[in-house]
C-alpha cells in the first residue's frame, strides 16, 4: 500500500486536519487541537493545523471556536484535496459514511468515533482505506477514554482472545448502580439520569442496548478476527429490570449489570450478545460504579486483563480521539499506513439459542403439595438442571388475590431457581412449558448469570 501523501523530512509542511461535528465531543477536540499545538508537534514531528470544522448550522454560537473555521458545506471541506486527516464525530450512518468515503478518496486518513457506522458498514470504510493506503483509527467508538481497541488490535494480536466481557454504556451502568445502591425503581433513576445529563431525552439507544450492541460488534470483530455486524448481536435492554430483580440478585451475592459479551464457543464460533446479567460481587466488573465503563479480557497466554475508566462525555472521548490523531499523524509524517482490519478467520456467529449460561428463574406458583415436584419434572424434560431453590410463601389479605383451586384457596409461593450451565434454547422451551401450567401464576421472570 502506498499512502496518498509524501514524506517531508524538513517538518515545515503542517498536517492539515478537518473536524466533522462540533458538539459535545467535537468542541473538546477543537479545544485540544488549539491548546496542545506545541505538544502535538513534538509528539508527531509536524505542526498540526485545524483547517475547517463541518457543522449543520454555522450561526450557532460555539464558545472558544473561531467562526472562520466553520462551514456547512461539509462535502467541499472533505474533498478539498489537501487534507491529511479527517476527524469524524457526527455519528450515524449518513451523511457520515459518504463524507468519510469522499475524504478517503481524496487521500485523507480517518479518525472516527462512529460506532454505529463501523458496526453496520465498517467493511466499506476499511476496504476503501486499504485501497487508498490510508489509516482508519477508532478508539473513541467503543469505550470513550478506555484504551480497548488498541490492545485488541495491536497489543494482544499475538495472543488468542477467548472472551471479552464489559460494561460499555455509562448510562445503563449509572441507572443499575443507583438501583443497586439506593433500591430505586428504573423509571425514577432514568429521570434522574436525564436531569444530570447522563441520559438523552430519548434514551432508547442506551437503555434498550443498541449502543452497547454496536460496540460489542466492533469488539468481537477485533478480538476474533472475523466480521461481526450490529445485526449479529443478540440484544436486550434494561427497561424491564425491577427493584425486586435487583434485591433477589443481592440475596444471591450478585449485582446486575448490562453486559456486552463476546466469547469463543467450544466449536470455534463467536457468541456475541448484550443483555442484563447477574455477576458475583467478587467479580471485577461488579464494583464498577456510576457512569464508568470497564472491559474484562481473557486471553490464552496473557490471562485476565481489565480496562476501567470514563466511557463517555466530551473530554474523555476527545482524549481517545486525540490519541488516534497522534498515531495517524506519525504515520503520515513517515509516509506509511498501519495494518488495516484483521479478518482472516471466518468463524461464524453462533445463534443465541446455542449460548450456554446459568439462569435465575423466578415464578409465582400455587403453594400446594406436588407443585415443586411438577416443576422439577418440567425442568428435567428440557435438560435444565437446578443448582439451588428458594421458596417464599405469600399469604394475601385481599380475598380477590387468593387463587381458588379445586380443593380450595391457596396462597402463592415465589420460587427462585438457579440453574446449572444450560443451553439457552432448552431454557426457553422450559419457560414456555412452565407458562402453560395451571399452577404457575403469571409470567416467569428470567435473568442470566455470568462470571460464576
Amino acid at each position: 500500500m502506498t499512502p496518498m501523501t509524501s514524506v517531508d523530512p524538513s517538518g515545515e509542511q503542517p498536517l492539515r486536519v478537518a473536524l466533522l461535528g462540533c458538539g459535545v465531543v467535537g468542541s473538546q477536540v477543537a479545544r485540544l487541537l488549539t491548546q496542545q499545538g506545541d505538544d502535538l508537534r513534538a509528539r508527531t514531528g509536524r505542526r498540526i493545523e485545524l483547517v475547517g470544522i463541518g457543522v449543520r448550522d454555522v450561526t450557532k454560537p460555539r464558545e472558544g471556536i473561531d467562526p472562520a473555521l466553520l462551514t456547512d458545506d461539509v462535502h467541499a471541506l472533505v474533498t478539498r484535496g489537501d487534507l491529511d486527516v479527517v476527524i469524524e464525530v457526527i455519528g450515524g450512518i449518513e451523511p457520515a459514511r459518504s463524507l468519510l468515503l469522499a475524504a478517503i478518496e481524496h487521500g485523507a486518513s480517518i479518525v472516527t468515533a462512529n460506532k454505529v457506522l463501523l458496526a453496520e458498514d465498517g467493511e466499506t470504510i476499511f476496504t476503501a482505506a486499504e485501497r487508498a493506503g490510508v489509516d482508519v483509527y477508532f478508539e473513541a467508538a467503543v469505550a470513550g477514554a478506555i484504551p480497548i481497541v488498541r490492545p485488541l488490535r495491536e497489543s494482544l494480536v499475538g495472543d488468542e482472545i477467548l472472551a471479552v466481557m464489559g460494561i460499555v454504556n455509562g448510562t445503563t451502568n449509572f441507572i443499575l448502580d443507583k438501583m443497586v445502591t439506593e433500591g430505586a425503581e428504573f423509571a425514577d433513576v432514568l429521570a434522574e439520569a436525564q436531569r444530570l445529563g447522563f441520559a438523552e431525552a430519548d434514551p432508547t439507544a442506551d437503555i434498550e442496548g443498541f449502543d452497547a450492541a454496536a460496540k460489542a460488534a466492533i469488539i468481537a470483530s477485533l478480538a476474533f478476527h472475523t466480521r461481526v455486524r450490529g445485526a449479529d448481536v443478540y440484544r436486550e435492554g434494561i427497561s424491564e429490570i425491577t427493584s425486586s430483580d435487583i434485591a433477589v440478585a443481592r440475596e444471591l451475592g450478585c449485582v446486575v449489570k448490562l453486559l456486552a459479551i463476546a466469547r469463543l464457543t467450544d466449536d470455534g464460533r463467536v457468541s456475541v450478545r448484550v443483555h442484563p446479567a447477574m455477576i458475583p460481587e467478587r467479580h471485577p466488573l461488579a464494583s464498577v460504579p456510576g457512569a464508568f465503563n470497564a472491559v474484562f479480557v481473557e486471553s490464552r497466554e496473557a490471562g485476565q486483563l481489565m480496562f476501567l475508566g470514563p466511557g463517555a462525555g466530551g473530554a474523555p472521548t476527545a482524549s481517545a480521539v486525540m490519541g488516534d490523531l497522534v498515531t495517524v499523524a506519525r504515520n503520515r509524517v513517515r509516509g506509511v499506513a498501519a495494518y488495516g482490519q484483521s479478518l482472516y478467520a471466518d468463524r461464524g456467529v453462533a445463534p443465541m439459542g446455542d449460548t450456554r449460561a446459568t439462569y435465575l428463574l423466578r415464578l409465582e406458583v400455587s403453594d400446594q403439595p406436588g407443585v415443586l415436584a411438577a416443576i422439577a419434572t418440567v425442568l428435567a424434560e428440557h435438560n435444565v438442571s437446578v443448582q439451588t431453590v428458594k421458596q417464599t410463601v405469600e399469604r394475601r389479605d385481599d380475598p380477590l388475590d387468593v387463587h381458588e383451586e379445586a380443593d380450595g384457596p391457596h396462597p402463592s409461593a415465589w420460587l427462585s431457581l438457579m440453574t446449572h450451565t444450560t443451553r439457552e434454547a432448552d431454557l426457553r422451551a422450559c419457560l414456555a412449558d412452565l407458562s402453560r401450567r395451571e399452577f404457575v401464576r403469571g409470567p416467569v421472570r428470567m435473568m442470566r448469570g455470568e462470571g460464576f
